[in-house]
């Protein structure tokens, strides 16, 4: 008898017979029996015991590297297999069939295998088997599992009740098996590829460079950590691998870039653009290119290349699409995203068909617990499925679009590094910008818009047909008016977009004039023309405004069309369904009601859809067009063949050059004119031997900055052969207008080379510097501004002469370096650098200073673009008209020492300090602000608004909203009136019957109501009680569009009147503020107010305004209606409340501070691409492309890494939003079940209460979104009023007793003027006092930085004074306007600053004098050839000096238009030169009786300086004239000259005096010739 249990047990636990309890084969098949105990259990147990054995494995502490994928997807499998054999164990004790032992048996020794296999895999991932693919046993146990699996499927197919529907339990059970199956060949899948990755990656910073781990009880700086990598699956999903940043963003501390996590590696942009060249050099060679000409770039683990030399780089250039490139590079991850929105746009219909299965469950009374069970489980699981699936979606898609994003941004960015200077100059800066900032945010945008593309014809296909099941083919009558609407639809789509792209046009128009406002602030204020400019800005204002204006009353109109339409659909729909017989009852009232509801929402985004589309589009054929120009052809632009001479460094051989691309002739270049008649260098030869110094000279215009920029590959060459010798190590070069970079003025001189501490200081001395850096504050660590702003203009060019210098290059191209600096400075100069420091370099020198050239080499000669003779200097210099009287060089060796001694006592007295700039404390990088924003914030967009509209727009808000919530109550109490009089026949009773539709009015999804199975009510009026209830319900539908309508065009009207306001505010503060603003500001900074702030407050902020506005009177009105309702649903409300308000709090302190650095970012990106574009020569001459293609891609990681993270946090709470919302809805499921079961429950209050729920759950996240999102953009209108109300104003008042023929003499008087630039800061100017006569000339000097310009600014005001007065005619200057003051005097300021536009323009931009005025200045300031060329390459007239019916000429010029001709952006049609004579013009037509000239013929040559000279005695014969100059002949005819050093007047008397006062500064200045 003892003997006989184990056969009892095992026929027990089989069900089989007792004389054979353990078949191995039964009915054709293998036994269940066997098949459970042997092949399932018995491998299970197994796998649990041999699983359990690395349980105990030593972990590694130094792997900080992310776990490979295929180890997180076994690891993912075992814990679904679990949740499968766990569901697989209730549905057998649900079944309870014979064998049900057995099957428990057998799944709980699987729950058990896999949860211990689980935590293996766990153990394992953390040991040195995570880069391997683990144990090879693990395998083979997987393995044995699958024969079970096999057996148990077929034994289920060959069973008919497994399948059937009438066997639910039977057939889930066969779907899990099916599931476990599939889960077990992902599991073998990841095992065979286990997607293992660079080992050599860290997750943390520290550890690249091989420095030791921190250990772990040390916490992490978050700016250390890399995001995401190395995170688990649960981390991932739930975003708790941001938590530490969340809570650093909580105690306020996120407040730099480098706080926020690094880019996970396949995100970095250097690995991005790896991938994006790799696809661009894949693209190239299918097109047909040779693959030896596909040049790639060389990159070590995804780092960019450094060095400064030509590296040898992929060129973006040719006939590859960028689409298709694009498509190479994202395209298969992007699809498979496709995917996943299949997957959430079927959920989102699965969950709306399950409440409808348990609303009916409710009403059923008799109806089993299990089915409601089941409804509330399938309603968690689909909710849950859909949120995740969602969630899921979102954060990939921004991951494509960061790494598209970061593709674009890099590939324009190292176009312009390589294109041609013809092919560029097609493109102004600011259009170059925008392919930078808007056109890739439009591409990017593509990647959001291109799934809603399709999406939204499947949901609009599903909605129809769920449609046509509830009311047949009566849904055609409404449906026809929805599509015809389509065409107004897209009329008024067509219509905002060709206002938006005219409003763009403006903007741009706008944004290009505040640009060069901001660059010519200084000229502006000098000439008092502030309000003149702010009535053009203000004038492109208005006509952006109008196009804004009309934008948002057509959206308005959108929004009443779209919000009356519903309606109108829904009466239709239901008028032609009882016309066709029908009876209509209120089931198929509010089920078409809501899916009409969600009939709109496709019809209504499609358009905006696609043409967000099409403005991609439109933005990558931009791109396109750019990316498709003329690179750099180097090896075409220079002769391959060395010369036999090995000592010749440059040769030219009949070289002819244009700036003029091979497309295009409407280039300008920098030596004049436009057209092919000034743009031609011809015929051009040359020899330079290797460490000769060759000078070239001539007139203004002739072609000298040209010849530097042919040699430097700048310029097309046409024909011809050029030659350089190791071109490769390129030139150093220094530009006739000085590039500084905005950064201290070391790194300005290292320019990314090592620092050599003698070497450095060699060229400091040499360049002059020396005196400069000891009064800076911080040495040559001092931030000099953008473009060297705070600097003046000899420092500057000193500066970029260092840079060259330090560069140590074998050819040095210097384009005159020597005009913007006194006389004894440049004789220093070259002397210590050109001569000495430079001394066996080749050196060719562009210069007017011919006084310097004794020592050349070589002189050349140029004129009219040619060389017309090269030689020594003793034979070139008779040749040059007008040499100058001074010629240092000719002084007796005693005066050389003499000067010599001087230099030496003026080294020992330090200058002050002149420049605003210096002070460390005003340049600094732009502040963030912290915290959350402050109310004065809201208040100011009240204001700007204005209170009766704001109040008005709340107010129809409210009417709005109750509208809306009435709407609802009145369906709901039809609801319950109908099923009370039980006036709706119960045969016809739908699923959605009863209280299912109202539900279905505030659901996101559908649901399938079918037709009656009976046969029609016909009928051919509808019933009093529905006609009654239909028409309230239509008038109420009907106010709430028209309050709609009145809230939609009251906004728009706000928001216009707010972005008008705002806008003039700032303007008129900008314009007054203080020169130390401008001086201390980057440009970038500013002009972001006037740009993408603006542009936020245009249109990003009314948009997301809006939306929040909807949200909270729409969450007010639904917690009236449930309080009134259902007051016990208030108190878990309440808990919900603090749930939400805790987490959004956790949020939005980060979310705002992520946002505020996102900002804080993108204006470097933008402000470097600028200064890149800006000083493009000397980039590409020097070899330094790569460094700065660097550069752009740290600035572009940081604000990528901000982005990225702003994104993720953004899905972090959407996550945790969706899960409570989930928990909601599962929760009052629960209730109604279980108070279904005690009969306690009513229908009707349950379904409003679960469409509450939902709405509300959906609600509230969309208030946080929509709340963080405006504080977003607030920041834009916190930006704006910072410097409407924070900036330092100049003063406004006006005296009104000033007399207006003031000032009659032009006596001037200063009084012991003290000027200091700030308070703190070392005086300017000291104790200054000097007295000039009415009509006398005076001549200043002294050496730069001595105080002669800041005479010029104390005397306009531009810095007020510390102490003492100035008098101008006896009057107190402080007393006098400074309109008044500054527009009865005149100056010709040192750097000439043109505005784009016409010549008449900037002669006069106020138009106060006649065209024959204007011609007349412009003949005495002998710009008639350049006009005259000008004339002739617009179809005119030519005009050739000397002629002597030039009258005759110039009248035909004027009547011809010549005085409108485009002098180019920033004047970049003309040289140097020409500015300056267009800046003397300017000047020759004021009427002032004080001119000031600070060193206005600098860029000119000898002749033409001595006749412009004679203009001015001549012009301002009567008049006081203050005359800076570093030529001393400039000044030797001026009645006196005034010696200025170190802010204090040193020396004050006529020219012959001083000359012969042996001891003075002047005389030693003058030397033998002022005698």
């Amino acid at each position: 008898m003892s003997a006989s249990w184990l056969p009892e047990l095992v026929s027990g636990l089989c069900q089989t017979e007792e004389g054979n309890p353990f078949p191995v084969w039964q009915d054709g098949n293998i036994s269940p029996c066997f098949n459970q105990l042997v092949l399932g259990a018995l491998p299970h147990a197994g796998m649990a015991v041999l699983s359990a054995c690395y349980l105990g494995m030593p972990r590694s502490e130094q792997l900080h590297t992310s776990p490979p994928c295929g180890w997180t997807l076994r690891l993912v499998t075992a814990l679904l297999v679990v949740v499968l054999f766990v569901i697989d164990l209730s549905l057998v004790g649900a079944l309870q069939q014979p064998d049900m032992y057995l099957d428990i048996l057998m799944d709980s020794c699987g729950v058990l295998a896999w949860m211990v296999h689980g935590s293996a895999i766990a153990v394992l991932m953390k040991t040195r088997f995570r880069r391997t693919r683990g144990p090879q046993l693990l395998l083979i146990t997987t393995l044995l599992l699958v024969p079970n699996l096999v057996i148990n499927l077929v034994i289920c197919c060959n069973r008919h009740d497994c399948l059937s529907l009438t066997e639910p339990f039977k057939l889930m059970r066969f779907v899990l098996a099916s599931a476990r199956m599939l889960l077990l060949l992902g599991y073998l899948l990841a095992f065979a590829f286990p997607c293992i990755s660079n080992a050599d990656y860290t997750l943390y910073i520290n550890a690249v460079d091989g420095s030791p781990l921190l250990p772990e009880d040390v916490q992490l700086d978050t700016g250390e950590i890399v995001a995401e990598d190395g995170s688990s699956y649960l981390s991932r999903l739930f975003y708790l691998w941001l938590d530490p940043l969340l809570r650093r963003g909580q105690r306020g501390e996120l407040t730099r870039p480098t706080h926020v996590y690094h880019l996970p590696q396949k995100l970095q942009t250097s690995a991005v653009f790896q991938h994006f060249h790799h696809c661009w050099g894949a693209c190239r060679r299918g097109t047909g290119v040779d693959d030896q000409q596909d040049s790639r770039s060389r990159w070590d683990d995804g780092s960019l290349p450094k060095g400064s030399g030509h590296e040898e780089v992929l060129e973006l250039e040719g006939d590859v699409r960028l689409l298709r490139v694009l498509h190479k590079a994202f395209g298969l991850r992007y699809y498979i995203l496709g995917v996943l929105k299949v997957m959430v746009n079927m959920s989102s219909f699965a969950g709306p068909l399950l409440l409808s299965r348990l609303v009916n469950f409710i009403e059923d009374t008799k109806a089993p617990v299990t089915e409601g069970v089941w409804c509330v489980l399938g309603l968690f699981g689909m909710t849950l499925f859909s949120s995740v699936l969602q969630n899921i979606f979102a954060f990939e898609v921004s991951k494509v679009c960061l790494s598209a994003r970061a593709s674009l941004v890099s590939a324009v960015y190292g176009k312009a590094l390589r294109v041609s200077s013809c092919s560029l100059a097609g493109f102004s800066l600011g259009e170059v910008v925008n392919l930078m900032s808007t056109d890739t945010d439009r591409v990017v945008n593509f990647f959001n818009s291109f799934h809603e593309l399709w999406s939204l014809p499947f949901r609009f296909s599903i909605t129809l047909y769920l449609l046509y099941l509830q009311v047949g083919v009566a849904f055609l009558g409404g449906l026809c008016v929805a599509l015809v609407l389509v065409p107004l639809n897209k009329f008024l789509a067509s219509r905002i977009l060709s206002n938006n792209k005219h409003m763009l046009k403006c903007k741009d128009d706008r944004v290009k004039l505040m640009t060069e406002i901001l660059f010519g602030i200084r000229v502006i204020k000098f000439y008092n023309w502030e309000p003149h400019f702010t009535q053009k800005v203000s004038e492109h204002r208005k006509q952006e405004l109008s196009y804004l204006r009309a934008i948002k009353y057509l959206d308005a109109l959108c929004v009443y069309t779209w919000a009356a339409l519903p309606v109108i659909i829904s009466i239709l729909t239901f008028v032609t369904y009882v016309l066709l017989g029908h009876q209509l009852t209120a089931a198929k009232v509010f089920t078409t009601v809501a899916l009409v509801g969600m009939l709109i929402v496709p019809l209504n985004a499609f358009p905006w859809v696609l043409s967000g589309i099409l403005e991609a589009k439109v933005s990558l054929e931009r791109i396109q067009r750019f990316i498709g120009l003329t690179n750099q052809d180097l090896l075409a632009h220079y002769a391959l063949m060395s010369p036999e001479d090995n000592q010749t460094s440059v040769l030219l051989s009949r070289g002819t050059f244009s700036w003029q691309g091979p497309d295009d002739g409407n280039e300008c270049g920098p030596d004049g004119g436009v057209g092919k008649q000034s743009l031609l260098l011809h015929n051009l030869n040359l020899r330079v031997t290797k460490g000769s110094l060759v000078v070239v000279v001539g007139k203004v215009g002739c072609g000298k900055s040209s010849l530097l920029a042919a040699l430097t590959g700048e310029l097309r060459r046409l024909s011809g052969v050029l030659y350089v010798a190791n071109r490769e190590a390129g030139f150093g070069l220094v530009s006739q207008e000085p590039w500084i970079q905005h950064a201290s003025v070391q790194d300005n001189i290292l320019f990314g080379k090592d620092y050599d501490a003698d070497f450095y200081q060699a060229v400091i001395e040499a360049c002059a510097l020396s005196d400069d850096l000891g009064v800076l504050p911080n040495g040559d660590q001092t931030e000099v501004g953008e473009n060297g702003v705070t600097l003046s203009g000899g420092q500057k060019a000193r500066l970029a002469l260092a840079r060259a210098a330090y560069m140590n290059k074998d050819i040095y191209l210097l384009d005159d370096p020597l005009a913007a600096v006194d006389t004894d400075v440049a004789e220093h100069l070259m002397k210590k650098c050109v001569m000495g420091l430079l001394k066996g370099k080749t050196r060719i020198l562009s210069t007017h200073r011919i006084e310097f050239v004794q020592q050349a080499d070589m002189m050349v000669l140029m004129d009219n673009g040619t060389i017309i003779k090269t030689g020594t200097p003793a034979e070139i210099l008779p040749l040059v008209e007008a040499a100058p009287k001074v010629e240092r060089n000719a002084q007796k060796p005693e005066q050389r020492d003499m000067i010599e001694q001087q230099e030496e006592e003026e080294e020992l007295d330090p200058l002050p300090v002149l420049n605003v700039g210096s002070d460390p404390d005003m340049l600094s990088e732009e502040q963030k602000q912290a915290g959350q924003l402050a109310w004065k914030v809201y208040r100011t967009y009240w204001s700007a608004v204005g209170g009766v509209i704001a109040a008005s727009i709340v107010l129809s808000l409210l009417l709005m909203q109750a509208s809306k919530n009435t709407a609802d109550w009145w369906l709901s109490y039809w609801i319950s009136t109908l099923n009370h009089n039980g006036s709706t026949c119960r045969s016809d009773r739908s699923l959605a019957d009863g209280v299912l539709p109202h539900l279905l009015l505030f659901s996101p999804g559908g649901l399938m109501s079918p037709l009656p199975a009976g046969p029609a009510f016909l009928s051919t009026n509808m019933s009093a009680d529905v006609k009654f209830y239909l028409m309230v319900y239509g008038s109420i539908a009907v106010a709430n569009t028209v309050f709609t309508a009145l809230r939609a065009f009251l906004f728009a009207y706000g928001v216009v009147c707010a972005a008008e306001a705002i806008h003039n505010r700032l303007l008129d503060r900008v314009l007054k503020a203080t020169v130390t603003f401008f001086d201390t500001t980057p440009l970038g900074r500013i002009l972001n107010r006037f740009s993408s702030d603006l542009y936020t407050i245009d249109d990003s902020l009314p948009f997301v305004l809006n939306i929040l506005l909807a949200n909270i009177f729409g969450l007010l009105g639904m917690l009236v209606v449930m309080s009134f309702g259902l007051p016990w649903l208030l108190a878990p409300l309440l808990l919900l409340a603090l749930l939400y308000h805790r987490t959004q709090h956790f949020y939005r302190h980060t979310s705002r501070e992520l946002k505020r650095l996102c900002s804080l970012t993108l204006s470097p990106i933008y402000s470097h691409f600028s200064e890149t574009i800006t000083g493009l020569g000397t980039i590409r001459a020097s070899g330094s492309a790569a460094r700065f293609e660097g550069e752009n891609t740290r600035r572009l990681e940081q604000n990528q890494r901000c982005l990225f993270l702003s994104s993720a946090a953004m899905q972090w709470l959407d996550i945790r939003l969706q899960m409570i919302g989930v928990a909601v809805v599962t929760g009052l499921g629960m209730i109604a079940v279980i108070q279904h079961q005690y009969g306690s429950v009513d229908p009707g209050l349950v379904g409003l209460s679960l469409s509450y729920a939902l709405s509300i759950t959906m609600l509230l996240s969309g208030l946080i979104f929509s709340f963080t999102q405006t504080e977003m953009q607030l920041v834009s209108v916190e930006r704006s009023e910072e410097y409407a109300t924070g900036l330092p104003s100049e003063p406004q008042h006006q005296n009104t007793q000033v007399s207006p023929a003031w000032p009659e003499r032009g006596l001037l008087e200063f009084c012991g003027v003290d000027l200091a630039y700030r308070e703190g800061l070392p005086n300017a100017l000291e104790g200054v006092s000097l007295v000039v006569q009415p009509g006398e000339k005076i001549g200043i000097v002294g050496r730069t930085g001595s105080g002669k310009s800041t005479m010029f600014l104390a005397l306009f005001r531009m810095v007020e004074l510390s102490q003492g007065q100035i008098l101008l005619d006896h009057l107190d200057i402080s007393t006098v306007g400074l309109s008044q003051l500054r527009s009865r005097l005149a100056i010709i300021p040192q750097d000439p600053f043109l505005f784009s536009g016409t010549i008449r323009e900037n002669l006069d931009p106020c138009q106060r004098h006649q065209d024959q005025q204007l011609l007349d200045v412009l003949d005495q300031c002998h710009l008639s050839s350049v006009l005259s060329r000008i004339g002739h390459l617009l179809g005119h007239v030519i005009f050739e000096p000397g002629e002597e019916n030039c009258g005759q000429v110039w009248r035909m010029f004027l009547s011809s238009g010549g005085l409108d001709a485009e002098v180019g952006e920033r004047g970049k049609c003309l040289s140097a030169g020409q500015r300056q004579l267009l800046c003397l013009a300017r000047a020759l037509l004021t009427q002032a009786k004080v001119l000031c000239i600070d060193e206005a013929t600098a860029s000119v040559d000898q002749k033409t300086d001595q006749l412009l000279q004679r203009t001015i005695r001549e012009r301002f014969q009567d008049h006081t004239v203050l005359t800076i100059a570093h030529r001393i002949n400039t000044i030797m005819d001026c009645d006196r000259v005034l010696v200025m050093h170190a802010g204090k007047v040193v020396e004050f008397d006529t020219p012959a005096a001083l000359s012969q006062t042996k001891n003075s500064i002047f005389h030693n200045l003058v030397g033998e010739q002022g005698k």
